[in-house]
Formats: C-alpha cells, structure tokens, sequence
C-alpha cells in the first residue's frame, strides 16, 4: 500500500504523535473520548519531511490524498468547499510534536470568497459576522501564506475606526468591515501582484504549504534550538472545521487551564471573549475577562465544559491547556494538551497529582523538565525594599521572578543593549514571535495589551524570564520609544522594576534577593536522589559558591579551576613576579609567597564539602592570561623585578603564542616549570593534613586533577613529581592521608589512548569545553562569528559547546571508559564540562557509565533531576 499521509481524527490516538503531531493526536484523543470536537483530519509530519525532501513542493500522492480527506470531511459536515447552499470553512493549524506556542502559523475561516460571504451572511441572518470572517481571513491569509506584513492590515483597521469614530473592532458594522475586506484585498494585489485567491482548495493547499515553511522560520528554529527539538521532526497540518465565536453575544472564545499554570494551584483558570475568534485571545488583542465570568453568560456551556475539563485531567493525569469555542451557546473543544507550567507550578502539580493517587513518584519525577528548575533559584525583590516602594502600575503577573533593568522597546535593541553588558527589561505593546531573542536578552518583559495566555507570557514562562502582560494604563509611544504611566514619562535608558508574580511595576531600581526554595521543590528532590545513579558534583573555586552548591544538593567538587585563585590583587602580583624569574630559585620565592593563600583556599573548600570530595586542577592556562597588559601594571611589576619596563615587555612579548588554546599550557606548565605542580602539591596536601586533624571523622582524600594529558608518559613524569612531593609532606606531618591522582580526558589522543593513560591515572574526568574544541577544531570563543551560519544552513542544529555532541565526542568518551576500566578496575569517571548542567548531556553520561558528572552550583538540582529521570527511562525501556 502507498504510504498513508492522511487521518481522519477518527482515525488517530495520542500514542501516535510522532505521526500526528501533538495537537492531531489528542484531537483524535478527544474524538475518541466523545468530546464536542469540530471534525477534520491531520496530514502527518512524515508529509513535512516529504515537502522538504521534494524541494519543498507537496507532491502529486499527498495532494491526492488531501483531496480525498476533503471529500470525507465533506461527507462528515454534510458542508461542501465552495458551495453556494451549504459552505465548509475550516481553520488550518501546524501542530509538531512537542508544543511550541505561538512559533506556527494559524490560518482561520479559510474556504470564504466574495459569493459564500454572501451565502453566510443570508444564512446566518449576521452580515456582520459573515463580513467579519472574510476581513480575518484575508488579513491571515496574507500574512501567514504570502508574508504581507499583518502592520499594513492593522494600520488600515486603525483608520476605519478613526474615521468611525470608535475604539474597539467590535464596533466596526458589517458595511465597515466589508469595505475593509475590498481594502485589504486590494492591498493584497499591490503588494503580491495577483489577485487574492477565490478557490477554496487553493487556499488550501497554499495553507498547508504555509504551515510546512513555517517549520523552517527563524522563530521556530531559535525555539527549536532552545528546547533540543530536532528538525527531522517536521510538523504536522491539522484541517479542522470552524466553529464560530464571533456570530453574536451568544458566542465567545475561549483559552482555560484546569490548574493554576503560575502557582500550581487547583482551580479552573482561564480567560473568555464574547464574539470574538480564538486568535483574539491568544494574540492578546483585546483583555478577556476571567473564565469564571462565563458561567454568568453561558451557564450551560460552562457547566459542560467544566465536566470536560475533569474528564480530560482524568485521562491525562496532567494539567490540561484547552482552547475552546462557544458557538450559539454551544461547546466545541479546539484543542487540549498538557499545560505549559512555572517551575513553582510544575513542582507543586507533579506533588498534588501524588497526592491524589493520579501518578507515582516516579511519574512525578519524569515529569518535571529539569531546565525549569532555574527559575525557582533566581532572584526575587528583596522584602523590605519591596515593602518601601509603591507601584506606579499594575499588569498580570504573568511570568514569575523578578527584573529590574533599563527600558528599551524593540528586541533588537534588547539584543544590542545586553551584548553591551546592560541588564534591559522589553516593553512592548504586545510581543509576537519575531522578539524571541530580544525576549531572551531581556530580565523582564512588560506588554500593554494581552492576557495570561497571551504570546509574551507564555513564551516568557517556558524561558523562566519574569512578564508583566496587559498593563492598559500604560501610554505608549513606540515610533519616539517612550511610553507614560502613573504621569511619568520613560525613555530608552531609564530604570524599571516589574515583578512577575503580582504585576507590579516599579519606577527606579528595587535590589533583588537570592531566591528560597519551596517545600516542594525538596520533596522532589529527594525523590529524585532515590532513583538517580550519578552523583552529582559541583564546579567551584570559592567556599560561597562551594557552600552554595552544598545546599543545592552537590556531593562534592568535581572541578577546582586553581588558577582562579591567583587573580585576587595580592596573589597576582607575586605569581606575575615568579613568570619575570630567570631562575629556578627565583620562581620557587615566588611561589612560596602564594603558597599560604593556596593552602587556605584549600583548606576553605574542604571545610566546605564536610568530608565529600574534591577534585583539585593544577593550573591550567597559559603563562600570558597571567602578566600585566596596562602601563601603569608593568612598571609596578618592573620596578618589583628590579627590570627595566623594556625587559619586562620582551618577557610579555616572549609569552605569545600563535594558538594559546593548543599552546603552553595544562601539565606542559609543569613539566617546563615542575615547581609550580610541587607547590600546588604542597599547597593540597598541607590543606587536607590541616583540616584532618580538625575533623578526624570527616574521609579527607584529595584527588589532585592534571589537566590537558594526551600520551601517557606525560601523566606518569607529572604525576611522579606530585607523589613524592605529597608523601614527603604527609611523611613530615606524621599522620595518614590518602590521596588520588588523576587526569582530565579533553584531548582526542588521551580519549584514543586511555587503556595506557588508565595505567597511571586513578580517575578520569572529561573536560568536554576542551574536548568539544580538540575534537571540531574551532574554538568556543570564535565559532560564535559562523555557528549561526551553521544554523541556518543546518549544518548544526544547535551549539556544540551548550549541548553535549554525542556523535563525535560522546564516542570519544564512551572509547576511554571502555578502555580504560577494563585496564583499572578503581577507575573512576566524571565530567566537568558545562555539559555536565544540561538535561540531554546529563542523560547520555548515565547512559554511557560515568560515575558523577559536575556543573556549575546553580545547575545541580537540574543534574540531580535529570538523572532521576534517565535512570527512570532506563528502567522503563526494560
């Protein structure tokens, strides 16, 4: 049989939304429920694929088959495209596999022409309506199918009702809005040169087209990136028929959520319009009112779509997101899937659903997206300041945090403002989804117009970035960028604060405070740590950020960088003084005078960490990150060297390199200067005999790390000199301390060779910032000035050095332990990339046998999730 590109939502389940995308699979879940879902079919993601492997054309089979559904949905509506009795109009949506709000196109009302308005507008005794549709879908059309900016049709509306003398769409009569229709059409030819199309099925097809671009638009692409959405996925088109909202009073639209998506609460929240289409509230074009209000207006509809809402959490065992219409007094569900939530939220939900016997504490565990978790441990309005201030304005606080930052009001200006360094906070008049990156440079994001569910809030809540959405008192002035509220006007460059849980919006700047974590948040968690087989390790260079880690649940350091330790004002200058030596006594005075500061950095960390492990790197990068660039730096160090500022300049100079990257740095440092390892050494054996003695019964064991080895004898010259330094000290000291020595794995060869290197090391730690860099040959701080390239020629889906390359380097890492253990059975095997903070990585480093992996303190609970939840998978795949 020829491949099947089409389904009825008779036809489908939710088991089948790698085929019908998420939205095609829980219509035809819906169906199957025998909830009021307007009919249609979905044409699969497979069909995407199709389009772009046909150069991005849908072929003669597909179109064929879409043809013949049209003739089944005929026959199930008893409506016909086209005709003149009995007219079918449909809405076209894109719906892939993993939600992504407002990143795909809608298209509503599609099948209308000049002669079915009139056929509508007779029929439904509503000429308004009928006149109402058209406009819409003109408007849509162009913008979604033949990208004619939606501003030309807004600015048109804009004069329509200037010249009527009104303020809201609604009051536009059926007369206006059909002159705004032949308007709009003759826009439409100025701008695209044919006239607007008339045959429904060629509007249709245009649609679907629309809808399979749309894969590939820039949005959907940094969204994709974003959330490790790959792009083989393609979306599928779900082909539904309308249900009208905007007939009359006795119709509305409507978004509702069966929990709280802020607060996790338990309770019907949501937002409805009267008359009105879906993409009015969603857009944020007009500010709905509250859910509850319904049962007021539609009290049966209401009543049945409260039963909806308990039978679709019931099945779904989740909080539900639901778009519906009410059309004379009547239900229809548009769609349902499971609610995008805060983190507060998520947490709160995944406890409750326990709670309620809906779910195990495993579920609970894997349904919480780890990268969520940043949010609850950022900051908040510090609570007396907070208390002093008074707000100057009052949105929906639809994203919670706090921001505070300076006004600008285009994304591309967030985007050029933050790479400058400067905190902003967006204000707009509503976003759309061309500001997703400024969104993302942004702390705060502040709309005039839009609800709880409008675009700005709900992207805003899925990147954890604080909203403040529909504050109607703000005047706004977006051409001259400034805007009016509570009397004061604001420019580009002037403080705000907004706070995204009650609305507030603040003059000036208010201090934020770290954020506390929530009661639930620790039940989680500890569910978390029953199911996980990693440790979790933290990257840390300071006690704070140590003990910071500690309370976030690390069991340990997995990477000191040392060399952080020297640029304090004090240390810097006697490390500058031992690179100017030109002897080997010389650099061993210089050095002694930084070793007390090691030693008590050393000794911090291991109080610390209680007992739990720390991995110490020897130094690691090269000599020139070190010395003086400025004047006045190198005649105080001249002076210091008792050298002339030339001398001391022929030294700078003698230290640059070609390629620092692949340069004189990591263990070659200490096989050309051994005294600066023998005094780290000194520096890590001191410490821990130190702090034994202070606590007998905390276990005490260093693992000292050497950084960037690539041939075994390297490792075993190094590692000699850094034994017999250590057991000399513990020898003098008289007491018993053991100790580790170990190498991080971050050139290819080490990772090639490491059943020889194994021989030597006691553990192996993969450096995946270096080994990402060895292994595509461009380093992290250049491939930013081509990677977009990559992007958009999709040569790379997202950045390497963000999420793990599991192809290339995975394999790397997944040679050296089967290398390498096999060789030394005590082996043990981390990672203390960045890598080791993200979900995705997280899950290939349980999946390949590592022991811990380490990441940077506010990243730890989002390692411990995340491998709870690969553990899970895994014994779910069982």
């Amino acid at each position: 049989m020829a491949n099947k590109w089409v389904y009825l939502f008779s036809e489908g389940n939710a088991n089948m939304r790698e085929l019908l995308g998420g939205k095609g699979a829980n219509l035809a879940e819906m169906t199957s429920l025998g909830l009021p879902v307007p009919q249609g079919f979905t044409i699969t993601t497979e069909a995407c694929t199709q389009y772009y492997e046909d150069g991005r054309e849908i072929n003669e089979e597909i179109q064929g088959q879409i043809n013949e559904y049209i003739g089944k949905m005929e026959e199930i509506t008893g409506k016909k495209f086209g005709d003149l009795e009995n007219p079918l109009l449909v809405s076209v949506r894109s719906g892939a596999r993993a939600s992504m709000p407002g990143m795909m196109d809608t298209i509503l009302n599609l099948g209308l022409n000049e002669e079915v308005v009139e056929v509508i507008a007779k029929k439904s005794n509503n000429p308004r309506w009928a006149w109402d549709c058209y406009r819409r879908f003109i408007q849509m059309y162009s913008d979604v199918v033949m990208e004619v900016g939606k501003k030309y049709f807004e600015e048109l509306i804009d004069e329509m009702k200037a010249k009527k003398g009104v303020t809201q769409d609604v009051e536009l009569d059926a007369d206006d809005l059909k002159e705004l229709a032949s308007q709009f059409k003759a826009e439409y030819k100025a701008k695209i040169g044919v006239d607007f199309p008339d045959d429904p099925k060629e509007q249709l097809m245009g649609a679907i087209k629309a809808v399979f671009r749309s894969w590939d638009n820039p949005r959907a692409n940094v969204y994709r990136r974003d959330n490790d959405i790959p792009y083989s996925w393609g979306t599928a088109v779900n082909v539904q028929s309308m249900a009208f909202g905007n007939m009359g009073d006795d119709c509305g639209t409507g978004v509702a959520f069966t929990r709280d998506p802020a607060t996790g609460e338990k309770k019907l929240m949501g937002e409805f319009l009267t008359n009105a289409q879906g993409e009015d509230v969603v857009a944020g074009v007009r500010t709905p009112m509250p859910i509850a209000q319904m049962a007021e207006t539609f009290p049966e509809a209401f009543a049945q779509f409260q039963t909806v809402c308990k039978t679709l959490e019931d099945h779904y065992r989740d909080m539900q997101d639901m778009e519906f219409t009410v059309e004379n007094k009547k239900l229809y569900m548009l769609q349902t899937r499971n609610g995008k939530r805060t983190a507060q939220a998520a947490l709160k939900i995944a406890c409750d659903l326990v709670d309620e016997g809906m779910r195990t504490e495993a579920e609970a565990v894997a349904m919480i997206d780890p990268r969520n978790l940043d949010t609850l441990l950022h900051p908040q309005f510090d609570a007396a300041a907070l208390k002093a201030a008074t707000p100057i304005g009052k949105g929906l606080g639809a994203s919670p945090g706090a921001a505070c930052g300076k006004v600008v009001f285009t994304a591309e200006d967030a985007e050029v403002w933050n790479a400058k360094g400067e905190k902003v906070v967006l204000v707009r008049l509503e976003t759309s989804p061309e500001d997703i990156t400024g969104m993302k440079a942004s702390q705060g994001i502040l709309t005039v117009r839009g609800g709880m569910t409008s675009h700005a809030a709900v992207v805003a809540r899925g990147m954890g970035t604080c909203c403040v959405s529909g504050c109607g008192d703000i005047n706004m002035d977006e051409a001259n960028k400034k805007f009016t509220l509570a009397g004061k006007e604001f420019h580009e460059g002037d403080y705000i604060s907004i706070d995204g849980s009650t609305g507030n919006i603040y003059d000036g700047v208010i201090p934020t405070v770290d954020a506390t974590i929530a009661g639930e948040f620790g039940r989680i968690m500890s569910w978390a740590d029953k199911y996980r087989k990693l440790k979790v390790r933290t990257n840390a260079d300071t006690p704070a950020d140590a003990k910071k880690a500690r309370e976030l649940g690390a069991e340990g350091i997995g990477l000191c960088r040392t060399e952080h330790m020297f640029f304090e004002e004090d240390r810097i200058a006697a490390f500058r003084e031992m690179i100017c030596s030109d002897t080997v006594e010389e650099r061993e005075a210089a050095l002694e005078k930084i070793l007390p500061y090691q030693q008590g950095d050393f000794e911090a960390l291991y109080e610390a960490l209680e007992g739990n492990p720390v991995t110490i790197r020897f130094l690691d990068p090269p000599l020139h990150e070190f010395v003086p660039t400025e004047e006045a730096d190198i005649e105080k160090l001249a002076a210091a060297q008792g050298k002339s500022v030339d001398a001391i300049k022929a030294i700078i100079a003698s230290l640059h390199e070609f390629n620092p990257m692949m340069g004189h740095r990591g263990c070659r440092l200490a096989v050309t200067y051994p005294e600066i390892a023998k005094m780290q050494t000194k520096a890590v054996i001191r410490a821990a005999i130190n702090v034994k003695k202070a606590h007998p019964d905390w276990t005490v064991k260093p693992e000292i790390m050497i950084p960037l080895v690539c041939e075994v004898k390297e490792l075993k010259y190094v590692k000699k000199m850094v034994v017999e330094t250590a057991d000399a000290e513990i020898a003098a000291a008289g007491i018993e301390l053991e100790y580790e020595v170990g190498t991080m794995i971050e050139i290819p060869r080490a990772a090639l060779t490491a059943d020889e290197i194994a021989t030597e090391a006691d553990f192996f730690c993969f450096g995946t910032n270096d080994l990402t860099q060895m292994t595509f040959g461009f380093s992290r701080d250049d491939a930013g000035k081509f990677l977009n390239a990559y992007y958009d020629a999709k040569i790379f889906e997202n950045d390497p050095f963000a999420k793990l390359d599991q192809t290339g380097v995975g394999k790397l890492m997944e040679t050296a332990i089967k290398l390498g253990k096999p060789v030394n059975n005590k082996l043990h095997v981390g990672i203390c990339g960045e890598h080791g903070g993200d979900p995705s990585s997280v899950e290939f480093c349980h999946k390949i046998g590592l022991d811990y992996v380490s990441c940077s303190p506010f990243r730890v609970p989002i390692a411990r999730l995340a491998a709870a939840q690969a553990a899970i998978k895994e014994q779910g795949n069982k």
